[in-house]
């Protein structure tokens, strides 16, 4: 009794059949599909992309306008307490560059690592559909 191949009959895979044209097609409807395939993907993440973009700049505009508003009110209330306006403004100035400079020490904690983050996710995490 002959181990392995004894029940597979060789003879049965003829080359000859094999209808070239055929394989040919289904190849080229392959590689169809995945073109389609990568190019929504490329348009699903460009648009979540788009849209945190556009959101953040929101949220930065809005952020802004209530900083400044804030910003005025703080300056008022220091004036009402030292009866000096130029004061005042300094002291609130002087409070924006200290958080900027602290902006600026921590900006790998605060801006970089948060983008890298979000941008190795969209880009070079697997899909759902692939796991």
């Amino acid at each position: 009794m002959a181990i392995g191949f004894a029940m597979c009959d060789l003879n049965a895979f003829n080359m000859n059949d094999v209808d070239y044209g055929k394989m040919w097609q289904s190849f080229l409807s392959h590689l169809k599909l995945e073109i389609d395939y990568t190019k929504l993907t490329g348009a699903e993440k460009t648009s979540i992309l788009l849209s945190r973009i556009f959101l953040v700049a929101i949220t930065i505009v809005l952020g802004m306008s209530a900083l400044l508003f804030l910003a005025f009110s703080l300056a008022h209330v220091i004036i009402r307490a030292t009866q000096s306006a130029v004061f005042a403004y300094l002291m609130v100035a002087l409070i924006f560059v200290i958080i900027l400079l602290c902006i600026y020490a921590f900006k790998k904690q605060l801006i970089l690592d948060p983008v890298a983050r979000f941008v190795s996710k969209l880009f070079l995490s697997p899909d759902d559909n692939e796991k």
